[in-house]
């Protein structure tokens, strides 16, 4: 019988040929922690008596929530990780001398890789599929196991086979793809399951547009998303190679055979699919953005960024919407980078000059605003279209604020006219 390009990764870490539903222990190739997360991996590791990691380069922690910190408590909480980094020489920590989220971080730096097992205490840690690997989130006192033992347990999860078919319209992203995934499916139609992503649509979309699709599986209940190793991921890994003397290790290509056996096979047409919004209070709540316009939804915040939308690709399309004109009045537009190195390749770009003419604010790299953390918070009352991934009641501040989830075109366009728009009619 066939496997999926899961099962094979899962049968290469484990030497042997496995399965879903079987419980394996495998091991890990990077453990990722973040501010938030890893204190309580690190309390777990030293209650434990242990002195020294299993896998030390395999091991990242990225300070990107609360990063500078917002307070005493987010200073408190970042120092035990910076002092666990420092007390163990670890060459992956990377704080404000080189910040980033890290779903964004880790691929720019070349430390996540094909036919990887890659963990993380952080839910959108499955964003990593994007590139061939097998990425899942875990608790922390998961991550302290893995730290310890430098590998851990897993069932091999059945997989969705999602087959994406024809080239995107124009704004259609890897974003609308996988809101449009979540409506099909709902917020548990895949728990503990694999999203593999195929079709003739995957050659039309970026590594950006992938990163997207995979960030969000989680959200349809989904252990892992995952794409398989093409050109696209070739030519990224060959920039992110030169960018950093050579990536971490050497990539491990694997895809599913043609007999592998998958539980559900969903077949969509994107060429029909306009940009998708979903409304409040559940990503599985989408809606085409003809609807939404039809709505008539007045906003009051525009958020572009995150692990999920702030990379370089969100920056320019809105830079090319808004250029030349400004946000509408009662509009806050904020912009977080994903990395450092976004911000300054969007800076060289003049994405930044013109899209702060058009009346924008840009913030350091964080998380902050996306989880209700800082650097946007709603107040009561108040609507945000966001490129986020999450749309909870009360997630990005007041309980009785709404948030609209978008592509970055979306949310570019919402900001000129100040109610949620459609790019295309501009």
């Amino acid at each position: 019988m066939g496997q999926t390009i899961t099962e094979k990764i899962f049968s290469e870490h484990v030497g042997k040929k496995v399965f879903a539903g079987e419980i394996v222990r495998s091991k890990i190739d990077m453990v990722i922690g973040n501010d938030i997360t890893t204190p309580i991996s690190i309390k777990a590791f030293e209650d434990g008596g242990f002195e020294k990691l299993a896998n030390p380069d395999g091991f990242a922690i990225v300070l990107d929530h609360f990063i500078p910190a917002k307070d005493i408590a987010s200073a408190n909480q970042a120092k035990i990780s910076r002092d666990f980094a420092y007390k163990h020489n670890l060459k992956n920590f990377f704080d404000e001398k080189d910040m980033g989220i890290e779903h964004a971080l880790l691929p720019e730096k070349g430390l996540v890789i094909p036919g990887d097992v890659i963990i993380g205490a952080d839910s959108h840690t499955c964003t990593h599929g994007a590139l061939g690997a097998f990425s899942t989130g875990m608790g922390s006192t998961d991550i302290s196991f893995g730290m310890i033992t430098g590998g851990n347990w897993f069932k091999v999860p059945e997989s969705i086979k999602v087959v994406f078919k024809g080239k995107p319209s124009q704004y259609v992203t890897g974003k609308d793809l996988i809101l449009e995934i979540i409506r099909i499916l709902g917020v548990d139609g895949a728990l503990y399951k694999a999203l593999e992503f195929t079709g003739d649509t995957i050659k039309y979309l970026s590594m950006d547009d992938r990163f997207s699709l995979c960030n969000m599986a989680i959200e349809a209940g989904a252990k892992n998303g995952i794409v398989a190793y093409d050109e696209i991921t070739k030519e990224f890994l060959d920039t992110v190679a030169k960018n950093n003397n050579g990536l971490r290790a050497e990539p491990k290509i694997h895809y599913s055979d043609e007999d592998a056996n998958y539980c559900q096979v969903i077949e969509i047409d994107v060429e029909k699919l306009e940009p998708v919004i979903a409304y409040p209070f559940l990503p599985s709540n989408g809606h085409s953005v003809s609807q939404a316009v039809s709505d008539n939804i007045r906003v009051d915040q525009v958020f572009i960024g995150s692990c999920t939308n702030g990379r370089l690709s969100d920056f320019k399309v809105a830079a090319e919407i808004l250029k030349g004109k400004k946000v509408a009045r009662h509009v806050r537009l904020i912009l977080t980078p994903g990395t450092q190195k976004i911000l300054r390749d969007a800076t060289k770009a003049g994405y930044i000059d013109t899209l702060v003419d058009a009346g924008a604010v840009v913030s350091n790299p964080t998380c902050g605003a996306c989880l209700g953390g800082y650097m946007g918070i709603l107040g009561d009352g108040e609507v945000c279209i966001s490129t986020t991934n999450r749309n909870f009641v009360g997630r990005m501040g007041s309980r009785s604020s709404k948030i609209y989830l978008a592509n970055s075109a979306v949310a570019a366009a919402s900001a000129i006219s100040g109610y949620i728009t459609d790019p295309r009619s501009l």
